[in-house]
C-alpha cells in the first residue's frame, strides 16, 4: 500500500472540482451538521468522528487557494509530512471555525481536535521497551497432547550487528536525520477507509525503520549495510508438556527479531488440537461410543474394546449371569482414563457411550431358533389391558419422522421437538 493512498477531497464535501469558496463553504456547513459526533447514536459516533474530521480537513485544503493549487496540481502528497510537505501549524482551532460558519456557534468546547491540521515537527517517535513478538497457531493430535511432544525447526531472525554494536554505520561515522520522517522515527499517512472518507495515521519509517538516522553510503557498515541488523539462523525446541488443551500458548522467549535499543520479541505458538476419529475431548475428561453387539449387551464380554492414545488396548470385563444389562445410550466411566492432567500425575476420566449392533434381518433361518431366543429371553408383559374390538394392522418398516405431521402448519410437525432440543440445549414451550 502507498504511503498515502489518493483521496478525492471533492468527493469528501460533495463538490465538484469548480466548485467556488461559496460553495465548499456550504458544502462543509452541511457535511460538519450531518456527521457531528454530537447529533448521532452512540453506535454511529466513531464512523461520525472519522467523516467529521474528513470533511474539516477537506474544508480546510480546498478553502485556501494555495493549499487547493497544491492539491489540484499534486494530490494529496503535497501534504504528507514523510515527503517534506503538510498543512504546517495546528490548523484553526473549531470554536473558530464554527463562530465563523455558524455565527455564534462558537464556543462550543472543541479547542482544535488533535489529529487534524498539521504536525509540527512530525510526530514523535516511541521506541518501544520490546520488540515484536510472533504469533502462530501450531495443529497437534490428541496422541501428542496425551503424551507430550518435544520438536525441533529452524529458526531465521534479525539480531543486532555486532560489528556495528547496532548503529549502522562505520567506527567515527556520524549519521544525519532521516529526511522522510524529519529524524523522528515516525510519520504520519492518510488512509482512505471508504468512499469519501479518510483517516491519518502515524507508522513507523520504513526508510530509516524506526530510528530517525541515516548514514551516507560510504559510511555504513560493510557487515550489516546501514541496517543496523543481520540475519541469524539457529535450532529453536518446541516442548508441549502432557494435558496441554487447544488454545495453550507456549512461548519461546526472545527468539523473534532484534532492533538496537530493544529487547528481542518472543516467538508464541497457540494449539491447535485437531480432530480425533475415536475420542472427543472435555477438560481432562475422554468421550468415546463402545460399540458391542446385542448378544454381548445381554451376556456380557471380556475383550479389549478401543485402542487408547498411547497405544495401550483398553479390556472391559462385563460379567453374566447376574450381571449388568447393557442398553443404548448407557455411559460408562473408566476413571483415571483421559486425559493427563498438565503438570500433575493425575488423569481425567474415559467416558464409554454403549453403541449396540443389532443383527441383520433375517438372522434367525428358522421357527426353532426364533423360539429358542424367545423361550431364553424374558417374557414381554402386556400394558394395554384387554379392548373389546381387536383389529392387526399393516406394519411400514424404516419410516422417517420428518414426514410427521407433513403439510401442516402444526410446530409440533416433523422432527420439530427434538429439533429444538438439540438447537437450545433442552425442551421448549410451544406458544399457545
Amino acid at each position: 500500500m502507498n504511503d498515502v493512498d489518493e483521496i478525492d477531497l471533492y468527493e469528501v464535501l460533495g463538490i465538484t472540482s469548480g466548485a467556488s469558496k461559496a460553495e465548499i463553504k456550504k458544502a462543509y456547513h452541511k457535511a460538519a451538521l450531518a456527521h457531528h459526533p454530537d447529533k448521532v447514536v452512540e453506535e454511529e459516533r466513531v464512523e461520525a468522528e472519522v467523516r467529521f474530521k474528513a470533511a474539516k480537513q477537506a474544508y480546510e485544503i480546498l478553502y485556501d487557494d494555495e493549499k487547493r493549487h497544491l492539491y489540484d496540481t499534486h494530490g494529496m502528497a503535497a501534504f504528507d509530512p514523510s515527503r517534506g510537505g503538510g498543512m504546517g501549524g495546528a490548523g484553526p482551532d473549531m470554536d473558530d471555525i464554527f463562530a465563523q460558519m455558524f455565527g455564534g456557534m462558537g464556543g462550543m468546547g472543541f479547542g482544535g481536535m488533535p489529529g487534524m491540521g498539521g504536525m509540527p515537527g512530525g510526530p514523535r517517535r516511541n521506541v518501544p521497551r520490546k520488540g515484536r513478538s510472533v504469533e502462530q497457531e501450531y495443529e497437534v493430535s490428541l496422541e501428542e497432547l496425551y503424551k507430550g511432544k518435544t520438536t525441533k525447526f529452524a529458526n531465521t531472525k534479525n539480531v543486532v550487528c555486532k560489528t556495528c554494536e547496532g548503529s549502522g554505520g562505520k567506527p567515527g561515522a556520524k549519521p544525519h536525520a532521516c529526511g522522510v520522517c524529519n529524524g523522528q522515527g515516525m510519520k504520519a499517512v492518510l488512509r482512505q477507509v471508504g468512499p469519501g472518507l479518510v483517516t491519518q495515521e502515524t507508522v513507523v519509517c520504513s526508510t530509516c525503520s524506526g530510528s530517525g538516522k541515516l548514514f551516507k553510503e560510504k559510511e555504513r557498515c560493510k557487515k550489516c549495510k546501514g541496517k543496523k541488523v543481520v540475519e541469524s539462523k539457529n535450532v529453536l525446541e518446541l516442548y508441549i508438556p502432557r494435558g496441554a488443551k487447544e488454545g495453550d500458548r507456549i512461548v519461546l522467549a526472545g527468539e523473534a527479531d532484534q532492533l538496537p535499543d530493544q529487547e528481542p520479541g518472543d516467538i508464541i505458538f497457540t494449539l491447535v488440537e485437531t480432530p480425533h476419529d475415536v475420542f472427543d475431548r472435555a477438560g481432562s475428561d475422554l468421550k468415546a461410543t463402545l460399540k458391542i453387539s446385542l448378544a454381548e449387551a445381554l451376556t456380557g464380554f471380556n475383550r479389549v474394546v478401543l485402542t487408547h492414545l498411547d497405544g495401550r488396548g483398553i479390556q472391559l470385563n462385563i460379567k453374566q449371569p447376574n450381571g449388568k444389562v447393557l442398553r443404548p445410550g448407557q455411559v460408562l466411566k473408566v476413571p483415571g482414563e483421559g486425559m493427563p492432567v498438565k503438570r500433575s500425575d493425575a488423569k481425567g476420566d474415559l467416558y464409554l457411550t454403549v453403541e449396540v449392533e443389532f443383527p441383520e434381518d433375517g438372522w434367525l433361518k428358522s421357527e426353532e431358533a426364533v423360539n429358542k431366543v424367545r423361550n431364553v429371553l424374558p417374557a414381554t408383559k402386556a400394558e394395554v389391558g384387554n379392548p373389546e374390538e381387536v383389529e392387526e394392522v399393516e406394519l411400514e418398516f424404516d419410516a422417517d419422522l420428518d414426514e410427521f405431521g407433513a403439510g401442516s402448519d402444526d410446530p409440533r410437525a416433523g422432527n420439530q421437538w427434538q429439533d429444538d432440543d438439540d438447537d437450545e440445549g433442552g425442551p421448549q414451550c410451544a406458544t399457545q
